[in-house]
């Protein structure tokens, strides 16, 4: 009689010691996916910084020539307005 009420437990205790190391593997997965998961959203890409300077050196640089082609506009069209009012006198006389 001793020996049936041992076995049922036994067999659980088994299935508990089984499921409790299921468990802290499935833990220790869980840890691991999140520190992989921080130490990716901490870690800048190296390539970014160089990236960053380049696009402000670049708008800069549009930012100069858009500024360079209003003035050759202005100055166009100042020249313009002079040969127009050039040929006008001309005309006149």
């Amino acid at each position: 009689m001793s020996k049936e009420p041992g076995k049922p437990s036994e067999s659980l205790v088994q299935e508990l010691l089984a499921e409790r190391r299921q468990l802290k593997v499935a833990l220790e997965r869980a840890r691991l996916e999140v520190a992989d998961a921080q130490g990716n959203t901490g870690d800048q890409d190296p390539r970014i910084p160089p990236l960053q300077a380049e696009l402000t050196r670049l708008r800069r640089q549009l930012d100069e020539t858009r500024a360079e082609v209003n003035l050759l506009r202005t100055e166009r069209d100042e020249l313009r307005d002079g040969i127009t009012q050039a040929i006008a006198q001309l005309k006149a006389e």
